[in-house]
């Protein structure tokens, strides 16, 4: 329907929907006057890492492309001719950095497989000890976080719904909620300043795939946040969409700024309401309401 809002929430990736830098250098413990203990935080932070490497590397082709990063999966689509890769070798197709059509349609081919994978989830990728080691990290991390993961998942949900009811809502493709409720649509994007390929494999590691969908994922790395922002705009701008950035950073206050959206700062400190847990649909809601006018009535509390 012509008058149908949609409202589309940018959200960065680290010290905002998860903890990592903040946990390897101790400024999150260093936040707690001494309440936590920095070197469990730090070693958190190093089996992160490790995990997101490896598992890069190994299903994920980053040993062969982590210096041809992309902003987004679909940005050399059109080189990608359709071929059957059920049987394709990547080992042996002499895939070189990506000056000419013949490496740009190699490099989509990964990425066509990175998609796939992604959607398929972590479950079709590990094996049983793998996942038992990276579920029980996660349950530590976000023990140690008082529920920083859990909290920041749970609101990404609520959005997506456009209700603290996350179960009034249907999904469609492409990663695009439509709330039962209103009638309008949600849709959640990831700019991350970090490389895409590990930043798709942190969606899967701290279960944030089935809430941002792959192909609304974006590396501002190259490129920038404001770049980012307004393939944003472009992709699903209408007179009736809403954009709110949330994030840690400089860049994308900025962005957003130059883009005349509402931007939501992200406070690690534990005395802050605008942090996990903390940050609420209402509040969302409410900065919507700062540029968009009074907020509609799926960004209200039952």
């Amino acid at each position: 329907m012509n008058n149908q809002i949609t409202n589309v929430y940018i959200w960065d990736m680290d010290e905002t929907l998860i903890l990592l830098k903040s946990l390897l250098n101790g400024s999150y413990a260093e936040a707690f006057a001494g309440l936590k203990d920095a070197q469990k935080g730090v070693e958190i932070g190093k089996m992160w890492e490790k995990h997101i490497l490896q598992i890069s590397d190994d299903f994920f082709f980053y040993e062969q492309i982590e210096n041809c990063n992309k902003p987004f999966l679909e940005a050399l689509s059109k080189y990608d001719d359709g071929q059957d890769l059920s049987d394709y070798d990547f080992n042996q197709d002499g895939f070189s950095p990506p000056h000419d059509d013949l490496n740009k349609r190699k490099l989509a081919y990964r990425h066509r497989l990175i998609a796939n994978k992604y959607k398929q989830g972590l479950h079709n990728i590990l094996d049983p000890e793998m996942m038992d080691l990276w579920d029980a990290l996660y349950k530590m991390t976000d023990e140690y976080t008082d529920g920083w993961l859990s909290s920041a998942r749970a609101l990404l949900e609520q959005c997506l719904a456009g209700n603290e009811d996350p179960t009034i809502c249907n999904t469609v493709a492409g990663g695009v909620v439509r709330s039962n409720a209103t009638g309008s649509r949600h849709i959640n994007v990831l700019v991350t300043s970090g490389s895409l390929i590990p930043s798709l494999v942190k969606c899967l590691l701290f279960r944030l795939d089935n809430l941002i969908s792959h192909e609304n994922v974006y590396s501002s790395w190259d490129v920038g946040k404001l770049q980012c922002f307004q393939w944003i705009k472009e992709r699903f701008d209408n007179r009736n969409t809403r954009f709110c950035a949330i994030g840690d950073g400089w860049e994308e206050c900025e962005a957003a700024q130059t883009m005349n959206w509402p931007f939501i700062k992200v406070d690690l400190r534990p005395n802050s309401s605008h942090r996990f847990p903390g940050l609420t649909l209402r509040t969302v809601g409410f900065y919507f309401s700062i540029v968009y006018g009074n907020p509609d009535s799926e960004n209200d509390d039952d």
